[in-house]
């Protein structure tokens, strides 16, 4: 079987755009949380969000076309241009039909729908733009990515809620080992900190509503006082390569994507069934993918969301593969910085843990005050650590039921 490599990564994030300043956030524990200022928030529950500051769409999108684009596709395209930047790849001398192209959206253009639909109920059908549906449609980041740069490989989008990047890495992953394609350009892009996205996530209970007054330390994983998650956007974007055309051209090998594990619940639209089993499976079936050991892992990126469920479920999926190894893994969650990028959200996390790599360190799971005696495991609380990944696994949950883990290894060269 084919193995494959990542050889590049971009991202877009509440705590910083681009590698270094997303890195250099995670270390020092610094929170993308503040009060949201786009919209009148006054009325809500939950007025605070982890939105992307100071992006400049001029800087990677042609500037008549960047009005074409619903904000999640400006982010994918942006994420895109640095992840592919960041490969070294020549794109003069690869074959472009054989690179593919798989980001997924949770949500899609939810700012272009509420605006267009004030449009219609003002103004009258002759007013709706006709970019409307080309604005919306979650498939639109795949689709403007390979426009960009003539990719004519494998092209769609994936959405499952916040697995949405996890599958879309996987399925990229896939495609490489089937000979589909020899570079995938995969990850999530998400964009729905608007009206109507704060709205709905307020109204189903899901966000945490204590801290507008203190932003920074609402998003509190496995904390005893987390009490709802925090919403994010951004994206995260990643160029997987085959190995054997990765060291052909001399690429930088960050390193080796090579598991995949995927299951539903089959329990509740937005509660994980609390015996983690689904998850659970979905761990083992990465590390069988993988055919990794569950002793060689030694850093988890938890999907970590600082809802009760999730934190206290997943725990115990951890306890489940790893048994009384499970007290030793350190395990961050990026949610405790970044809120929650929804669809976006793996291909971040999953950028964080090849950093971890990279770097020899792991980062905190900031806000992590009091003890919950069911989040009883090593959650690096509020400092980063140096410590040496060799493998790692990173987890997402979405709503749905939709569980993907994937996991990657330090890249060693050895055939």
């Amino acid at each position: 079987m084919k193995k494959v490599v990542i050889t590049g990564m971009g991202v877009v994030s509440p705590i910083g755009i681009g590698l270094e300043g997303f890195w250099d956030a995670c270390v020092h524990g610094k929170s993308g949380v503040s009060a949201v200022t786009t919209f009148d928030v006054s009325q809500y529950a939950c007025r605070i969000a982890g939105a992307v500051k100071d992006f400049e769409p001029s800087q990677f999108i042609e500037k008549k076309k960047i009005k074409r684009m619903d904000r999640f596709t400006q982010f994918a395209v942006a994420a895109a241009k640095m992840a592919i930047t960041h490969s070294g790849l020549d794109l003069t001398k690869e074959d472009l039909e054989k690179i593919g192209v798989i980001v997924g959206s949770g949500i899609g253009g939810l700012q272009t729908i509420e605006e267009e639909f004030t449009t219609l109920q003002k103004r009258g059908n002759r007013k709706v733009s006709p970019f409307l549906i080309p604005k919306l449609i979650s498939n639109m980041a795949s689709g403007e990515i390979s426009i960009q740069y003539g990719f004519r490989g494998p092209n769609y989008a994936v959405s499952s809620a916040c697995a949405t990047a996890n599958n879309a890495i996987g399925e990229a992953l896939r495609h490489m080992r089937y000979g589909d394609a020899e570079i995938m350009i995969c990850g999530g892009s998400e964009a729905a900190i608007t009206q109507l996205g704060l709205s709905g996530f307020s109204q189903a209970g899901a966000l945490a509503e204590s801290y507008n007054d203190n932003p920074q330390k609402a998003s509190r994983p496995f904390d005893k006082k987390r009490e709802g998650f925090v919403m994010g956007e951004g994206a995260g974007v990643l160029v997987l390569e085959t190995e054997e055309h990765a060291r052909a051209r001399g690429a930088n090998i960050l390193a080796e994507l090579a598991g995949y594990g995927l299951t539903d619940d089959a329990y509740h639209i937005t509660s994980p069934n609390p015996e983690g089993k689904s998850q659970t499976q979905a761990v083992k079936n990465a590390l069988k993918d993988a055919h990794v050991n569950p002793e060689e892992v030694n850093y988890i990126n938890a999907h970590g969301t600082s809802t009760q469920l999730n934190d206290k479920t997943e725990t115990l999926v951890i306890k489940n593969v790893f048994g009384a190894r499970a007290k030793q893994i350190p395990i961050s969650s990026t949610k405790s910085m970044t809120g929650h990028l929804l669809g976006a959200a793996g291909g971040v996390e999953l950028i964080a843990s090849i950093l971890s790599i990279q770097k020899g360190v792991v980062h905190a799971t900031i806000n992590y005050e009091e003890q919950d005696p069911d989040c009883d495991l090593d959650y690096v609380p509020n400092t980063a650590r140096e410590w040496k990944v060799t493998c790692a696994i990173s987890n997402s949950f979405g709503f749905g039921g939709h569980n993907a883990v994937l996991l990657i290894k330090a890249y060693d060269g050895h055939h």
